[in-house]
């Protein structure tokens, strides 16, 4: 006869886990006493990620294959232990304290350097009800997704449920995430780039891998997106890059999430070199955390295909969700819906949207014109597609430092000149300029490294544009002019600003 399980042992019923939530004994008559037989009735509740929550009654000795898979009792005291085995006894009972089946009980917002607000503690409550976290968690700017992912991480590895981390996030905020999590969590972050690889290399030899040298990692979207880097990583994972279960690694947060979402323009989202690396990775990761406050950019196809890469047993890149679905996944409060404390007092200061309207010099009019009509030569004028890509990478750059200010303007178009008048490139270098200007669109951490790229982009780019004709010189000329004067005097834009 099967013997029957305990409340809140594991057990499996017709091939699914279950946990045991009420066992009740009940007799079975027989022709006589001998003959009768005790049964239990034994009410489960399901644990798989498809079905949690799922409840049913079985009698246990009449289920074919069930099994309990893990018993949970104390041993019989029969005799004084050894000293170094109780005290191995002991350190088992408070590392195991905190249980994973108790979801009520909070460590992580006790053993943190901060001042949680109330709205904070949603998403790790959130994430401790899921046997496999997928969360997405975007909350309004400045509601502190970065201490609630944070709450999250350790509560997660007090409970042994996570050891390894990575944070994937934007150039400029890893110094950041490094500091916060040490500072508020006392936990220990290290930052992969090339610097990094460099020095491990020298320390441990060529051979090392940086992505396995520590268990909690922070590096940029667009370090890991490059060749090298995601060869490293990849190996680490399984042959075949199938993954395994236990997954290779345990936790993986993306800061700024839609910065790896395909951008969706039509029917389908295509997938960039970002939504590529993250794809390849995410499969690895038993559990994932997406922070982003802005996770939709208007296009369906892309917010369905960033689902996707959070949860792709809930979600399909060509299928929207309902709400029901979205509801299980995303953490999202605005502001406007957190108003006052408990006591009354407010949470944020108002925000009050005020327009400062620019009186633009004529000046300044006719540069805008003179560097629109250019524009339209350029790409009238491009004779390949590869071309046209250039002349629309220059061109975009000019008009943003325009926008900005007269000073970076006239940095970029004297560069622009001096390789327009100089010896043109030859096409058999188009992979070459390709890629510096895919690396000028890649996030830097700090503001001299991204002019740098820009400026190495903006002379490869226009050294692979067709020949200037006499009208293209007389635009650039004058656009040329009217920077030498204006870079030495403030715009109309920053008057208006020091007035304000």
């Amino acid at each position: 006869m099967p013997t029957a399980p305990e409340i809140g042992q594991l057990v499996l019923v017709r091939r699914r886990p279950f946990v045991v939530m009420d066992v009740q004994a009940q007799g079975i008559p027989g022709d006589s006493p001998e003959q009768s037989e005790l049964s239990h009735l034994v009410k489960l509740s399901s644990v798989e990620d498809d079905s949690l929550g799922e409840e049913m009654e079985v009698i246990w000795e009449l289920e074919p294959g069930a099994a309990i898979h893990e018993r949970s009792s104390l041993p019989e005291p029969n005799a004084f232990d050894e000293p170094r085995i109780l005290d191995a006894f002991l350190d088992a009972v408070r590392w195991g304290a905190v249980s994973q089946a108790n979801d009520r009980e909070l460590q992580s917002p006790f053993r943190s350097g901060i001042e949680i607000d109330d709205y904070q503690l949603d998403p790790v409550v959130r994430a401790l009800t899921m046997p496999r976290v997928n969360l997405l968690i975007a909350d309004d700017v400045g509601l502190g997704k970065t201490i609630e992912a944070g709450l999250v991480v350790q509560e997660l590895i007090i409970r042994h449920r996570v050891r390894t981390v990575l944070i994937i996030c934007p150039s400029s905020l890893q110094i950041q995430w490094k500091e916060e999590m040490r500072d508020k969590f006392g936990l220990e972050f290290r930052i992969i780039d090339s610097e990094a690889i460099g020095l491990l290399r020298r320390k441990r030899g060529i051979h090392v891998n940086p992505w396995k040298h520590f268990p909690r990692l922070i590096t940029s979207i667009d370090f890991l997106k490059r060749e090298r880097p995601l060869r490293l990583f990849r190996e680490t994972l399984p042959a075949g890059d199938q993954p395994n279960y236990p997954r290779q690694y345990d936790l993986m947060i993306v800061d700024e999430a839609h910065n790896v979402a395909p951008s969706g323009r039509g029917k389908y989202a295509t997938d960039s070199m970002r939504t590529l690396a993250v794809r390849t990775l995410a499969p690895h990761f038993e559990h994932k955390l997406f922070l982003s406050a802005t996770p939709h950019n208007g296009y369906r196809e892309s917010f369905a295909a960033l689902l996707e890469l959070l949860d792709n047993q809930r979600f399909a890149r060509a299928v929207m969700p309902n709400r029901a679905q979205l509801e299980a996944v995303m953490v999202r409060r605005m502001k406007s819906e957190l108003k006052l404390h408990w006591d009354g007092r407010r949470r944020f200061a108002e925000r009050v949207v005020q327009h400062i309207e620019v009186p633009y010099t004529d000046a300044e009019k006719r540069a805008h014109q003179a560097l629109q009509e250019y524009s339209r030569l350029r790409l009238k004028n491009a004779g390949s597609d590869a071309e046209k890509f250039a002349a629309e990478f220059v061109v975009k750059l000019l008009k943003k430092r325009l926008f900005s200010c007269p000073a970076a303007f006239g940095l970029t178009l004297v560069k622009h000149r001096r390789t327009m008048a100089g010896t043109k490139s030859s096409f058999a270098g188009t992979a070459s300029w390709r890629r510096q200007i895919e690396a000028a669109e890649e996030d830097y951490g700090n503001d001299d490294d991204a002019d740098t790229s820009s400026q190495e982009a903006v002379e490869s780019a226009s050294g692979a544009i067709a020949a200037l004709g006499s009208e293209d010189v007389r635009l650039l000329r004058e656009l040329g002019e009217y920077a030498a004067g204006a870079s030495v005097r403030p715009d109309t834009k920053a008057r208006a600003l020091i007035d304000w």
